[in-house]
């Protein structure tokens, strides 16, 4: 079974090497080998995790001695069953998407490679296999995304991604380089031993060896999953072939979650990193979705969207939902390659024909009339706080009654609550003949979808960390001081209570700020139309540089 291991990766590195030998002589039929053999590989993950949910599984496969190893665990295996579905409805559309460009055996040579690289990076078991899995990544997106070597603007884009994607292999190396220091090895099972024996030891900074390496990890995901200030790389290449977004933003730019999550035993022991991906997910959630709002390109929207996605995703590892971060990057990856591979269909379709009835949504959404007649401003304000928050209480505590000694699982709770008010809200502003249907079935959707996801991410933390010890230890580094929580917690409360009861009466009375309001609007759009400046700023920190390096160049008498 251990031989399983190691043909999940050699498949789509032998259908490369095959397409490269024979593309001069049958061309368009070597894609349909890729696409088997990208079939082949999903079926084996298949098995694999089929294993491992029977208890079957933990097969090790090494390479070489104390480096070249590849290991079956939970996270391998549904990241690997994940990897490999995702490529091949990928390299499945990209047969007809990609037979008029030049360069299409090509195209399914990196395309399998990518598929190998990313299947050896979830089911490495030593740094070294992880990080040169993890920069064979970044180089062979490089390729992809500058696929048209035509095109300048591909070319830049795809420049800034390697650029970007470098400064988080260099944050990796550096937390590999404090690991193997602190600890004298190489293998992540030895790593990990290790520090829960000793989880204290100093490293040359004269901080903790764990506290370091996590704040690396934490860069090199920061980098990969485009955080603020690192995701200038994001909406920027969508230049290149959708096939490569729809793979990118499914299955490439998840990896910062899933690189925290194979070093948990490390972020376990450094709390205060834990609050800084809060911090800097929560900031990166919020400025996605604002910049995804202003966008009138769909595929930007759509980039700017995962931006938001990945933030949200890093947040949620903040405050120690390990397991459910893993849940929502692969629902993410299932429904943003989605919407990537049928984006052209839709932008096709819209040319034609809007396509869109003209009915209470459509009059609402599109020409902004609100109903003539609406409930009560008040009893709708009250259901619109109590009704989501019932019934998120109810179905985390039919699924676990622990799950409010946690103060990352109400801070979730938290955002939960505010997302379904909301919900409730848009409905309140609807126009409707039967207001009262029309919110009845919305909230059996929200119920619906609350407890699936509740019990789907209980399902998932079970399976990842069935440890119960170390999924308590995951909690407690990522808590706060109990007071300062619970005054954050009412402060909070009453800040959203407030805000909504606000909100609902100025709706009532068509209040929409006066003077000053409108400016500072018109000040915030400018701000968030420009992107916040960050392109800028990175432009002119370049014209700097070249600025520095031509005068060295002339003091030097190099020119």
């Amino acid at each position: 079974m251990d031989k399983l291991i190691a043909l999940v990766p050699a498949i789509p590195v032998a259908s490369a090497i095959l397409i490269q030998l024979m593309a001069g002589r049958m061309q368009r039929r070597m894609a349909w080998l890729s696409v088997l053999a990208t079939a082949l590989t999903f079926l084996i993950t298949v098995v694999i995790l089929a294993l491992e949910l029977a208890g079957e599984g933990g097969f090790q496969l090494s390479l070489a001695d104390g480096w070249g190893i590849l290991i079956s665990d939970p996270l391998s295996a549904i990241m690997g069953v994940l990897i490999a579905g995702i490529s091949f409805i990928v390299h499945l559309y990209s047969i007809r998407y990609m037979s008029e460009e030049p360069g299409y055996a090509r195209f399914f040579v990196l395309l399998d490679l990518m598929t190998a690289s990313l299947l050896v990076l979830v089911a490495a078991a030593d740094l070294l296999s992880l990080l040169m899995a993890w920069h064979a990544i970044g180089v062979l997106l490089y390729f992809l995304l500058g696929f048209d070597t035509q095109r300048q603007s591909t070319f830049r884009y795809a420049f800034w991604t390697f650029i970007t994607y470098r400064l988080g292999d260099i944050a990796l190396i550096l937390a590999a380089a404090v690991l193997y220091h602190a600890y004298g090895s190489w293998r992540l099972d030895e790593i990990f031993a290790a520090i829960q024996a000793e989880p204290q030891v100093m490293s040359l900074l004269g901080l903790s060896a764990t506290t370091v390496a996590a704040g690396f990890l934490a860069l090199g995901a920061f980098a990969r999953s485009a955080q603020f200030l690192l995701h200038n790389w994001l909406p920027y290449t969508m230049d290149g072939p959708t096939p490569v977004s729809a793979l990118m933003h499914a299955g490439i730019v998840n990896a910062g979650g899933f690189l925290i999550n194979r070093f948990a035993p490390v972020f376990v022991h450094s709390s205060d990193i834990l609050h800084l991906l809060f911090i800097v997910g929560l900031v990166t959630a919020v400025i996605g979705s604002v910049l995804m709002l202003t966008q009138n390109d769909i595929k930007k929207a759509l980039g700017y969207s995962t931006m938001g996605q990945m933030g949200f995703m890093i947040m949620e590892l903040g405050v120690g939902a390990f397991s459910l971060a893993i849940y929502h990057l692969i629902a993410h990856g299932l429904f943003k390659g989605t919407l990537f591979l049928g984006a052209g269909g839709v932008i096709g379709d819209a040319r034609r024909d809007d396509g869109v009835p003209k009915d209470d949504i459509y009059t609402f959404v599109v020409e902004r009339r609100s109903a003539r007649r609406r409930p009560p401003w008040l009893i709708m304000a009250i259901i619109t706080l109590a009704i989501p928050a019932l019934v998120l209480f109810v179905a985390h505590w039919a699924v676990s009654s622990e799950f409010y000694h946690q103060q990352g699982a109400v801070v979730l709770l938290f955002f939960g609550w505010v997302t379904g008010a909301q919900l409730i809200f848009a409905t309140y502003r609807m126009r409707s003949e039967n207001s009262g249907r029309l919110l009845a079935l919305i909230l059996f959707s929200f119920t619906v979808v609350v407890v699936g996801y509740t019990l789907i991410s209980h399902v998932f933390e079970l399976f990842l960390y069935p440890d119960a010890a170390f999924r308590s230890l995951i909690h407690s580094a990522s808590s706060i001081d109990v007071l300062w929580f619970d005054i954050l917690i009412v402060i909070t409360t009453i800040v959203i209570v407030v805000g909504w009861l606000r909100t609902y009466y100025a709706q009532r009375n068509g209040k929409r700020g006066g003077l000053l309001a409108g400016r500072l609007w018109l000040s915030f759009y400018t701000l968030i139309s420009r992107e916040f400046y960050v392109a800028d700023i990175y432009a002119w920190f370049a014209r700097q540089l070249l600025r520095l390096a031509e005068r060295l160049n002339i003091w030097l008498r190099w020119v």
